[in-house]
């Protein structure tokens, strides 16, 4: 009988060890539904990172999980293509691409370049501009296996993605209301700016119905760009210090495999594929799966490694976040 390949048991294996993880991203989730504002992924990150950090609970199971909570989250991004709709999107004509398009590049290359220039670590830059420019903690998540990072760049990313994040819930329709813009295009803004997706929703439906619609369309836009993210991220690792022959494991590959997948997904989604009825079903196995990669994720946080914040960090979070709100606004007010 021919023995079984090492890598896909070492990979079932780790799956299988993986169900604190799955476990936690349940909870995460149900948390999530019952508090609308509170992302499911940031639960779970934090939630991983308390237990890694609470030595009576810390335990060999739950250390294992690590990699199995890795191959969840990429399934998880996996499923996030199916949430894209072409045709909401084209809906948006070409000013509404362009306000997408224009924004997720000068968000990223800005943030990439200050963040240099204040001397902070390549990765942790990377993995900031990547989760303010595409959809904050799915973009990070995406992006952080394919580059040279610390596991506390992880932790600070997510946390300067949920502060601002969580001020631009409140800011966006605020100032948009007292600039006299109508709802749909307030949407365009919050949208284009937002970092989260349940942040973006959250702004939005201050305003109306008709900002939510247009927001969410909007940020799935940013969401369909998650390929440049990643792309675009692993092409300023390969630009930085020491690049070249660094890591154990050689270069990963070009187009990992979860991008393609994502993609596959994407279009599967576009042709009607997947039965309607089964839509939200997917979509919530997806937030799961994202869930429990983030809670592997927290595992590896070490809360004296986080704090005190360097004043750099918060300092290029501000800039970043100034940027994603005034390069739409300025936009919008060209555009229409």
């Amino acid at each position: 009988m021919r023995a079984a390949n090492p890598a896909l048991t070492s990979g079932l294996t780790a799956l299988a060890r993986a169900w604190p993880a799955a476990l936690a991203g349940l909870v995460s989730v149900l948390a999530g539904i019952a508090v609308p504002l509170l992302s499911p992924l940031i639960i779970a990150l934090v939630l991983g990172a308390v237990l890694a950090n609470t030595a009576a609970i810390r335990t060999a199971l739950i250390a294992q999980s690590t990699k199995g909570a890795k191959t969840l989250l990429r399934l998880g991004v996996v499923l996030l293509g199916t949430r894209l709709s072409v045709d909401a999107i084209m809906l948006l004509g070409l000013p509404g691409l362009a306000v997408i398009l224009i924004t997720v590049v000068i968000v990223f290359m800005a943030t990439g370049v200050i963040g240099d220039r204040l001397g902070l670590d390549r990765g942790l830059v990377t993995l900031i501009a990547s989760g303010f420019s595409i959809c904050g903690a799915a973009a990070i998540a995406a992006v952080e296996s394919g580059i040279r990072r610390r596991d506390e760049d992880v932790g600070i990313a997510l946390a300067m993605v949920t502060l601002f994040g969580s001020v631009m819930i409140l800011v966006v329709p605020a100032a948009g209301a007292g600039l006299g813009l109508p709802p749909e295009l307030i949407g365009v803004w919050a949208g284009a700016s937002i970092h989260e997706v349940a942040q973006v929703v959250a702004a939005a439906s201050l305003v109306g119905t008709t900002a939510v619609t247009t927001a969410t369309a909007v940020k799935l836009g940013r969401v369909a760009l998650l390929a440049f993210a990643v792309g675009a991220a692993r092409w300023r690792d390969r630009r930085g210090p020491g690049a070249a022959g660094t890591g154990s494991g050689g270069a990963p590959p070009l187009v990992p495999w979860f991008l393609v997948g994502f993609v596959i997904a994407a279009v599967l989604a576009g042709l009607g594929v997947i039965p309607e009825g089964a839509i939200p079903l997917v979509n919530h196995a997806g937030t799961l799966l994202l869930a429990a990669g983030m809670f592997g994720l927290g595992l590896g946080i070490q809360f004296r490694n986080l704090f005190p914040m360097p004043w750099h960090v918060v300092l290029l979070s501000a800039v970043s976040t100034a940027i994603a709100a005034l390069v739409p606004l300025a936009l919008v007010s060209l555009l229409w």
